[in-house]
């Protein structure tokens, strides 16, 4: 079974020579936008052998000069690949640390031995797999408490100053921009202290080490303490950390973004994969810095962004804006602007289309879903039961009303995600109208009794009882037929999978097993549908997309090979938490004013996920506002490229599985 394909899907394909060219010339140019010494790779993997590398020959490096090498580590999960990495270069006889001092970074506050603990961390994953010494471990005091924190803090200093200061700091580039546990406003002059852990931070914590309790603070070392490091490593993976590793390398340094204040330092260096990459000039728009590899999706990007620039559609772009804004290759390939205008305009069009199972009868070869077979079976995979209308509610309906036969998975229950007074409401209203209708009262009053009583005396973070969770599911569910029922899906369409990972009633989720890619493999073969709609907005709080989608795609990749499936397309939608950028989006169906409220109307059938959601993240919009802004938002980026102006457009990225 692959458990982590959605990790490995590129829409763009890089040009290695953009984030790892031949000579040093080359290099100098492409990172003249950058502030710090940074290091882009395939993937994070290679990332994590060249940062374990780089860390090992400091080792052997100091050890020679001075007898001994001290090491600020960090305990972060992107550190983990890096430590792998080490153990198995000592292993190889590479390394030793016999002569090593480890400095613990940071640690949680208060310490508790039943708690969550970096230094413990650090050890199962690293410390206790090579050859240090016991003694030669520092952390933070275990009895260290708010009354002794400023001279205890004081004292880890004193420390790694009697150790003759720290050689080599290693930790990673926190979602916010932190370093170690200084968050967003620590100044650059910060030292060893208590510090308040932001709810992003927090959220992460509880990812991370699989808890619900996240300890609210910690003790770090400070900026002032890291930059003081004679070296400084740092690392961060993947494409959601993409837009904190541009401000901190390429923007000027700020507070607000801790990590950008190690752009004075001398010797750090910033590593990431292209995903985390991808948003640095030399990657995201490298017609800045470099002669360009041309593609189709390279020249879309760079004509949308000279549009930008100029404020002119594409049609109206001259050769003198493509030579002021440094685009003049794209005149030398295609002669002139008007020849790019055309292609890109005609590109964009052709993505355009009001029949997103395909146009019976219609000549397809410009369109981006084929024509026959018609009418198609479709399955469309929800990981929350309100996902599908949140995010192509629109192209849902045009899928049904145009003939096709729409099935809907919806891959968890969702029950976490009710909140207790919208379940009590339930009960509220049940217990005026059981007595009136002489439902079973002993067996509902007993139920209710045990509901009330619950609730009334449940702690913060407590799991719900069993009973509570399958009342919670029902409401779920009872939400997802109804909204259903409104867009005209038929009812034994609609199907509540409740992989097993999500059901453990509590925050925190099991890992993505074999049972629950079967569950998903048992429809595919039951329906054998034609088109697949997954979601590839992977940046919901909790992960839950990222497992769903994981776990359609493990089935796809396991059924590959079956006759049905090579007539089958697989369409990626976003919504809730992302839109998609413009030059990856292969098919763009447009949504009139009356089917926008129509969409918005099917998404207020989720009563449960409204104003009261536990669950909205950081956006403050309710998911409807959400969703119809950024549906707004494409059409508007559509029009001001000079074509057709709708209400709103649902994107869809197509997926290829991985062989």
């Amino acid at each position: 079974m692959k458990t982590d394909l959605s990790s490995q899907i590129k829409l763009v394909r890089i040009p290695r020579r953009y984030y790892n060219p031949d000579t040093e010339i080359e290099l100098t140019a492409l990172r003249r936008e950058e502030k710090i010494d940074t290091h882009i790779f395939e993937t994070a993997n290679e990332g994590a052998d060249f940062i374990a590398a780089q860390l090992a020959k400091y080792i052997n490096r100091y050890v020679d000069a001075k007898g001994k090498c001290v090491l600020a580590l960090g305990a972060g999960n992107s550190t983990h690949r890096v430590y792998a990495s080490l153990v198995k270069l000592y292993k190889e006889g590479r390394v030793d640390f016999s002569n090593v001092i480890v400095f613990n970074i940071s640690e949680f506050f208060p310490v508790s031995p039943e708690g969550p603990s970096t230094l413990e961390r650090l050890k199962n994953v690293f410390l206790n797999a090579v050859d240090i010494k016991p003694e030669n471990i520092r952390s933070f005091d275990a009895n260290i408490t708010k009354e002794t924190m400023f001279d205890l803090c004081q004292e880890y200093e004193r420390q790694i100053a009697n150790a003759g200061g720290i050689d080599v700091a290693l930790c990673e580039i926190g979602a916010n921009g932190s370093i170690a546990f200084n968050e967003p406003g620590s100044p650059a002059s910060s030292y060893c202290r208590l510090v308040l852990l932001g709810n992003e931070t927090r959220h992460l914590i509880g990812k991370d080490y699989k808890i619900d309790e996240v300890p609210t603070t910690a003790v770090t070392l400070g900026l002032s303490n890291i930059i003081g490091a004679r070296r400084v490593l740092t690392m961060a993976w993947g494409e959601d950390r993409a837009a904190i590793i541009r401000r901190a390398v390429e923007e000027p340094a700020s507070t607000s973004v801790p990590a950008s204040l190690l752009q004075g330092h001398p010797h750090v260096k910033v590593v990431t994969d292209l995903g985390g990459a991808e948003d640095l000039t030399r990657i995201s728009h490298p017609w800045k810095v470099a002669s360009c590899e041309w593609n189709d999706k390279l020249i879309r990007r760079a004509i949308v962004w000279l549009c930008d620039m100029t404020g002119k559609p594409i049609l109206k772009l001259t050769d003198k804006d493509y030579n002021d804004w440094g685009l003049g290759e794209l005149l030398a390939l295609y002669g002139s602007a008007y020849n790019v205008n055309i292609k890109i305009f005609n590109d964009l069009q052709h993505t355009i289309t009001g029949w997103p199972g395909g146009k019976p009868n219609a000549d397809d070869t410009y369109r981006p879903e084929r024509a026959n077979p018609f009418p198609k079976r479709v399955i469309v995979f929800s990981p929350h039961p309100d996902d599908d209308v949140i995010s192509m509610g629109g192209t849902l309906k045009r899928l049904v009303d145009q003939g096709h036969d729409v099935h809907v998975a919806y891959e968890t229950s969702g029950n976490i995600a009710v909140g207790d007074e919208d379940m009590i409401r339930y009960f509220l209203m049940m217990d005026r109208i059981a007595p009136v209708f002489g439902f079973d009262e002993s067996g509902y009053q007993k139920l209710s009794k045990e509901v009330h009583e619950f609730i009334k005396n449940k702690k913060s973070g407590e799991p719900d009882s069993k009973a509570i969770r399958e009342i919670k599911t029902m409401i779920r569910q009872a939400e997802a037929t109804i909204a259903c029922n409104y867009i005209g899906v038929k009812p034994q369409n609609i199907h509540f999978l409740r992989l097993p990972f999500y059901e453990t009633g509590t925050i925190k989720k099991g890992d993505l097993e074999q049972r629950d890619v079967d569950i998903v493999k048992k429809l595919l073969e039951d329906v054998k549908p034609h088109q697949i709609f997954v979601a590839g907005d992977l940046a919901d709080p909790h992960g839950t997309h990222k497992v769903c989608t994981d776990a359609v795609l493990a089935a796809i990749d396991e059924l590959i090979d079956e006759p049905w499936m090579k007539d089958c397309r697989i369409w990626m939608y976003r919504g809730a938490w992302a839109e998609w950028e413009i030059d990856h989006i292969e098919m763009a169906v447009p949504i009139s004013p009356e089917e926008l409220r129509f969409k918005r109307n099917s998404i207020l059938k989720h009563q449960s996920q409204m104003e009261n959601a536990p669950f909205l993240g950081d956006d403050d919009r309710l998911f409807w506002q959400r969703a119809e802004e950024r549906n707004r938002a494409t059409a508007q980026l559509y029009e001001g490229l000079g074509l057709a102006s709708y209400e709103a457009i649902e994107a869809f990225v197509e997926y290829h599985p991985i062989r």
